[in-house]
């Protein structure tokens, strides 16, 4: 079991995390989806056997921390919409999926487990959010090289509803059990998937003038001789 502390609503709570789960090829819009499954194979990686997939991770991957640690540099960051359960209910929080893309180019799963998952601080109740839930914005930045780039911007309509993702995930109509987390999926990349130094992801709430934010260095370690 993960232990994490959460910010909500101003406040600090403790949370014992036990199950994560990475769903992937979540989009509403198929031909979008065949979009990032066109965009994953150009670099190596296979088409899916399922849509939507879920991914068992260690619940040990999630991360708070300012700095990760990756092996190599073949891995990059993607923002995605993250669903907490906790025993007061439903949250919702900002992270990113990183991978590791040289090891997902041949198994998408073990690739999944390569990689810290960074996750932010701060979390939204779901109720406060599921009214207008398609207006929240995705937004990703990578720095490479020293320069900072606008690298994923887009709806999260563009992607399954929390409770249809929950559901699907389920097999049946119900609630996410307690202690588990769910990254919900990811936009396309504004032109080629890659790397950087730094990463920075941020879910806004335009209707309430809010953001979740979280910012990241991946430090590369070397591979032994």
């Amino acid at each position: 079991m993960h232990q994490l502390t959460f910010e909500i609503g101003g406040a600090p709570r403790a949370a014992h995390i036990d199950t994560l789960i990475v769903a992937g090829w979540t989009g509403r819009d198929l031909s979008a989806v065949e979009q990032h499954i066109a965009e994953l194979a150009a670099i190596g990686v296979q088409r899916p056997h399922t849509i939507p997939s879920f991914y068992r991770v260690g619940a040990n991957l999630l991360t708070q921390a300012s700095t990760i640690d990756v092996v190599g540099s073949n891995s990059s960051g993607e923002v995605e919409f993250v669903l907490v359960s906790l025993a007061n209910g439903l949250h919702v929080g900002v992270g990113s999926d990183h991978t590791d893309r040289s090891v997902e180019a041949y198994n998408v799963t073990v690739s999944k487990q390569m990689c810290p998952k960074p996750l932010s601080h701060e979390l939204w109740t779901f109720t406060d959010v599921a009214a207008h839930w398609d207006d929240l914005i995705l937004r990703s930045w990578v720095t490479r090289r020293g320069a900072r780039e606008l690298y994923q911007e887009g709806s999260v309509n563009k992607m399954l509803a929390a409770t249809d993702l929950i559901e699907r995930y389920l097999g049946r109509c119900g609630v996410l059990p307690v202690g588990t987390v769910m990254y919900g999926g990811t936009l396309t990349a504004i032109g080629t998937i890659c790397g950087g130094e730094c990463f920075e992801i941020e879910l806004h709430d335009p209707v309430r003038g809010r953001r979740l934010q979280h910012t990241y260095l991946a430090r590369s370690l070397e591979f032994a001789d």
